[in-house]
């Protein structure tokens, strides 16, 4: 049983691991193909002649346009001659001027077909299928996004389930806590799977043509097999003890998506008796498809930043100036901000980076109250900035803001947010503010940067090749296909090249080899892959049931000022994160 569990869990990890290798791929072979093009034009004046097939033409580039224009008439006369109440004059001139053009065409056809005949060679043809192999791969991979957005998703969620790894509001502590949880979680499954057939059976009941039937046949699929895992995993409860538990707690046990699904079944099974009304708004989620992958990218990204060394190697710059806890609070929150907006994910970088963060603040005697606070400020203050895929994603849904727009307050929100926080932290301090002398930790912090500097050049050389080969730059855009690159160096380098890494792993316990770092990232990010992308796709269908029953969340019409809608939402948000936590 553990020798088919093992085998499972790899195979899934290679296939997690493909797809999103060629997403990664994908994207990079759009960039190869568009500078392989400017190349190409640079080499060669008619490139996008020499690129394509022979043109073989088959008009006559210098016909006799007087004879052409003489049997147009006849024929002009011969078909207008039974209808002398409507009778019209050949134009001549116009038709000469159509024929001219004509001319202007296949001569142009002509000529390219001798271009090409002339300037055609081995290494032409060499660079053209090469550049042609790329844009291939580029469309296949465009073409195939929902198919690649639909296993991934279905993929990582049935191992979320299995790991009981799904968001919830409260982790399950007990049998009881269990069943409840994945009674619910098997229920729901069910609900998408019947709903997904009756949408593919009744589309086929009515002779309708599905846009893309595969995408309905996976998820057909995909949802008996989770339905299936989740009432296995009904029965596994060995390892938790029979304590009584809160029916209310039970409630938080069960995972957001599920009762999002079950909220959604009862909508369309019971009050609009229509059936497949989950699985249509469920697959909304193909509107976005880019951004759900780049989404799934990041969350990559932050487990592979997981299996580094970097964050404890930048907490130990600092550690020679012997900050107080405040301070190197503030400096942790300023420097997790800049990774948080490039994966784009708060959670990740809390469970990527804080664990260093809060050990790092521990170590030198913050309270544990305060340690907490800015772990988990750490995951959250830098998903204002750019190139943050939160924000992007918000530019996308509202046509009436900018990016750009968002990006500029967003850097203001986060000096303010960093600002009241050094003030919150400089008020309730219970130490002096005194560091070492600059004399005694200044040498010390520059010997502990140098083992920052590979990290640097490895950002650096990799900024510069995407810049200069692919005119692609660490922004919005690009970021997503060149930070799982970067990450890829980090860790082949400290497992590789590396001359402390033993030692500074002892602490850290990260993968000690190249290939472990590999699979652990891949298992921890298929597990929050889909928790997360299962979630936003359920959330579709909450989308539907107040879109079809005509209701709506709206803000009152009774707040005029905005500043007074986000201290009522501030609040709001603090007296629900209270309540669960007293749960």
């Amino acid at each position: 049983m553990d020798v088919a569990s093992r085998w499972l869990k790899r195979c899934l990890s290679l296939t997690v691991l493909i797809l999103l290798l060629g997403t990664v791929t994908a994207g990079t072979s759009e960039n190869i193909n568009a500078q392989m093009l400017k190349l190409g034009i640079y080499l060669w004046d008619d490139y996008f002649i020499l690129r394509g097939e022979e043109p073989k033409p088959e008009c006559n580039p210098k016909p006799d346009i007087e004879l052409q224009l003489d049997e147009l008439e006849r024929e002009f006369n011969a078909e207008n001659q039974d209808f002398e109440l409507l009778a019209d004059e050949f134009n001549r001139d116009a038709a000469r001027s159509s024929l001219l053009k004509q001319v202007k065409v296949c001569q142009s056809k002509h000529q390219a077909a001798q271009t090409y005949l002339a300037q055609t060679d081995i290494w032409v043809r060499a660079f053209a299928s090469i550049e042609a192999s790329f844009a291939q791969i580029s469309l296949f991979s465009i073409n195939q996004q929902k198919s690649m957005l639909i296993i991934l998703l279905l993929l990582c969620a049935t191992y979320a389930t299995w790991r009981n790894e799904h968001i919830a509001f409260r982790g399950i502590r007990n049998k009881h806590e269990h069943y409840f949880s994945y009674a619910a979680q098997t229920l729901a499954a069910l609900s998408l799977f019947y709903s997904s057939y009756r949408f593919y059976k009744d589309a086929e009941d009515a002779g309708a043509s599905l846009s893309s039937p595969e995408l309905l046949a996976t998820l057909i699929v995909g949802s008996a097999v989770l339905s299936l895992v989740s009432f296995i995993k009904l029965f596994k409860t060995r390892h938790l003890s029979k304590q009584n538990t809160s029916p209310f707690r039970m409630v938080l046990t069960v995972p957001i998506q599920t009762w999002m699904l079950l909220a959604a079944a009862y909508h369309f099974f019971v009050n609009e008796e229509h059936a497949p009304g989950i699985s249509m708004y469920f697959t909304q989620i193909f509107q976005l498809t880019n951004l759900h992958l780049t989404i799934a990218l990041y969350i990559w990204v932050g487990m592979l930043l997981k299996e580094t060394l970097l964050g404890a190697k930048l907490f130990d710059v600092f550690k020679p100036w012997n900050f107080p806890p405040e301070i190197l609070a503030c400096i942790a929150i300023a420097l997790m901000a800049v990774p948080t907006a490039y994966t784009g994910a708060s959670g990740i970088i809390i469970i990527a980076m804080g664990a260093v963060v809060y050990q790092e603040l521990r170590r030198v005697g913050t309270r544990r109250q305060l340690a907490l606070a800015v772990t988990a400020m750490t995951g959250s203050s830098g998903v204002v900035l750019r190139p943050c895929l939160l924000v992007i994603g918000i530019a996308i849904l509202n046509k009436e803001v900018l990016s750009d727009d968002l990006f500029y307050w967003g850097s203001r929100v986060f000096m303010l947010t960093l600002a009241v926080f050094f003030m919150f932290a400089m008020l309730t301090r219970r130490g002096p503010l005194s560091i070492a002398p600059f004399s005694e930790a200044f040498q010390p912090s520059i010997t502990k940067f140098r083992a920052l500097l590979p990290y640097i050049i490895i950002i650096a050389l990799s900024m510069l090749i995407y810049a200069v080969l692919l005119n692609a730059y660490l922004d919005e855009f690009s970021a997503p296909i060149i930070l799982p690159v970067i990450m890829f160096a980090f860790i082949i380098y400290e497992r590789k090249f590396s001359r402390d890494f033993e030692q500074q792993n002892k602490t850290l316990n990260v993968s000690p080899n190249i290939v472990s770092a590999f699979n652990n990232a891949i298992g921890n990010s298929s597990v929050q892959i889909g928790a997360l992308l299962m979630l936003m796709a359920c959330s579709f269908t909450i989308g539907g049931i107040l879109e079809r029953s005509g209701s709506g969340l709206s803000i009152p019409e009774g707040f005029e000022s905005v500043y007074l809608t986000m201290l009522v939402l501030v609040l709001f948000l603090v007296v629900m994160c209270r309540s669960l936590q007293a749960s």
